[in-house]
């Protein structure tokens, strides 16, 4: 059966991977993407069809999340809302604030109220939310019910948005599903985000730069495996999903420190490549996620190996030099420390 998926923030890194894998998984569905186009947003992400100006299968709409008019449209249109519209990067957060509570918040707020007046009987809502909401790990592994504690003002914006949905599903029944991927990577990411901007940095000869001593650990899961756990949860029963809370993760916890020294084994580069820059605020000692809720309701688990999607967005960043290369002068970004000094991340 032909479906209407309205795709939120679809110009982004893993809206836009979401996308193709809709283009080639269902031909027929129709995709809508909604986009702001703010820094971190390009249509060169996008399939042709999207800029097409007149292909009544894939329109792109160029609009604020927080426009209720625009929104209300679009979503009574849409039988599958994925949601991945937000400012998603902790450092950037911490320079710049108030966008982040302006789309992550109030955007999902315009999106679940165009839900509620619309009428949802035949409506699926998926929220991208983010394994940053936990904070600090308190248990060696994260399930969906480990405290939330958010440690930045990007994860305290997501936070509120997850809890947002959640409360519109408890107060209004409304067909709402909430996934929790942990760190994201692959094709076409921005370059603020680590593992881009160290093989960037590879490509470019420049060092890699490493926040602390680099022993903050994360979950990488990528962005295939991710949009494969969203197709699941688009096609499961309601029973099945509808009010779930979903971790979608690899089990497997890497230092960043790590990462770093596998990108340059990978690139045939010496580990002296690598330099030691000043912590970052908000850092997060480790994330490792627990997917066993969605491994035993949808059969989902990662296909694609470490080693694997290593090699493959090494190669994609090698491919793909002309898009990536408008990106290098938003790599670091200026934040101001408790003590008033100011440092580059």
């Amino acid at each position: 059966m032909s479906r209407t998926v309205l795709v939120t923030g679809g110009a982004g890194f893993v809206g836009s991977n979401f996308v193709h894998h809709i283009q080639k998984r269902y031909p027929d569905y129709r995709v809508i993407v909604l986009d702001a186009l703010t820094y971190a947003g390009s249509t060169d992400n996008l399939p042709a069809e999207m800029r097409d100006i007149g292909n009544g299968q894939y329109r792109f709409w160029y609009g604020n999340i927080c426009n209720a008019e625009l929104v209300d449209s679009l979503v009574a249109e849409a039988d599958v809302i994925a949601h991945f519209a937000a400012e998603t990067h902790v450092t950037r957060s911490i320079y710049d604030n108030l966008q982040f509570f302006q789309t992550d918040v109030l955007g999902t707020h315009t999106l679940v109220n165009a839900l509620l007046k619309t009428g949802s009987a035949s409506k699926r809502f998926i929220h991208i939310s983010t394994s940053e909401v936990y904070g600090n790990a308190v248990t060696p592994v994260m399930d969906e019910d480990h405290p939330l504690n958010p440690m930045s003002p990007y994860a305290s914006a997501k936070c509120g948005a997850d809890r947002l949905v959640y409360s519109y599903w408890a107060t209004y029944k409304l067909p709402l599903v909430i996934l929790r991927p942990f760190n994201q990577y692959g094709p076409s990411q921005h370059l603020e985000k680590v593992i881009p901007r160290f093989i960037t940095s590879a490509i470019l000869g420049e060092p890699m730069k490493v926040h602390g001593e680099g022993q903050a650990a994360r979950d990488f899961i990528h962005v295939a495996d991710t949009c494969r756990a969203i197709d699941l949860v688009m096609h499961a029963t309601d029973e099945q999903v509808i009010g779930q809370v979903f971790n979608v993760a690899s089990g497997q916890d890497r230092t960043i420190l790590e990462i770093a020294e596998n990108i340059a084994d990978a690139m045939g580069l010496r580990r002296d490549v690598i330099e030691f820059t000043g912590d970052r605020p908000g850092q997060v000692v480790r994330h490792t996620g627990d997917s066993t809720r969605i491994r035993d309701t949808l059969s989902w688990e990662p296909e694609i190996s470490w080693e694997q999607g290593l090699r493959d967005t090494i190669a994609w960043h090698r491919d793909h030099q002309e898009q990536w290369r408008k990106q290098v002068w938003m790599r670091a970004i200026p934040i101001t420390l408790a003590d008033g000094r100011v440092e580059y991340h």
